[in-house]
């Protein structure tokens, strides 16, 4: 089957314009990094954004929206009663904060059919999940997941992980060290971010933190690090990649734009190192626009650099 499969939530975005206007998108952080993937590969190649989808008329928008643009649904199953996550963006110069509204998100049973998930993750290139999608997915659900992502790695799949620790998603920092552990002993390749780690684990610098990941089994692991150089791990090699001179405007796609950069770069046959720098350049002209979406071709633009 091939192709790229990224796991998650599709949310509605507000982000907001002047006095009280909003303007309303679809977003989420491992929608993002599908989004960048997409714009990075050739057409004919499969990316599929894989979650839970409600049956009102806000789901079947997030349905029109993703295959529009070229990003399929697989076989995502369509809950009943269900509708979409939503949350605002409030922006303060660059930096960004976030109202959640998904308590009840359809999205949080993308694991309730495992027949489904087998279907649309069976035989994929690379398998992209982040922290917030095991956050997000219902306890009971949890072992089904990793189950199904432990068979299509023995079948030959690439697993990819971003941590992305959000605190206000755990029932406590105990829980989710021991389920973002759990997540990575799956991973081929880690995607990271340091003050999350380190907020997490307590790692002292980006070093620490890829030891403690090395330690888990991960032997293909990026530590990014905002506008500081990417630490890249490969085997024994470790490789300090600076990051790009930008003029942020909104750094909401920053880290997910990264990571589909990354590896679309990795699938195209870029050394991780090679890869991490193409991934720089997508993410200083992601932020310089509004919004975790910055148009396909910008992104292309910044990729053929």
């Amino acid at each position: 089957m091939g192709g790229f499969a990224s796991i998650g939530e599709c949310m509605i975005e507000l982000s907001g314009n002047e006095g009280d206007q909003w303007r309303m998108g679809f977003a989420g952080d491992t929608l993002n990094t599908a989004w960048y993937m997409r714009a990075l590969t050739e057409k004919s190649y499969p990316v599929e954004y894989v979650t839970a989808f409600g049956e009102d008329s806000f789901s079947q928008k997030q349905r029109v929206f993703l295959t529009s643009n070229g990003i399929g649904i697989a076989h995502s199953p369509i809950i009943d009663g269900l509708h979409p996550g939503l949350y605002a963006i409030t922006l303060n110069g660059a930096e960004r904060s976030f109202t959640y509204w998904r308590s009840d998100a359809a999205a949080r049973r993308l694991a309730s059919d495992r027949e489904a998930l087998e279907k649309s993750l069976t035989g994929r290139d690379i398998i992209y999940f982040s922290g917030i999608s095991i956050a997000i997915i219902l306890p009971e659900h949890r072992e089904t997941f990793f189950d199904v992502l432990r068979e299509c790695r023995a079948a030959g799949s690439r697993i990819a992980f971003d941590p992305n620790f959000r605190h206000q998603l755990w029932p406590d920092r105990k829980v989710a060290q021991e389920i973002i552990s759990e997540a990575m002993r799956i991973a081929d390749i880690a995607l990271p971010t340091f003050p999350d780690e380190q907020a997490l684990f307590g790692d002292k610098d980006a070093g620490a933190c890829a030891d403690r990941l090395a330690a888990l089994g991960v032997k293909e692991i990026v530590v990014k690090d905002g506008t500081e150089p990417a630490l890249v791990v490969s085997g024994d090699e470790r490789t300090l990649v600076p990051s790009v001179v930008a003029q942020a405007v909104d750094t909401t796609g920053a880290g997910d734009s990264f990571n589909g950069a990354y590896l679309a770069a990795r699938l195209n046959g870029l050394s991780p190192v090679e890869a991490a720098r193409k991934a720089h350049l997508v993410a200083a002209r992601v932020v310089e626009i509004r919004g975790a979406l910055a148009p396909m071709e910008t992104a292309r633009a910044a990729f053929a650099d």
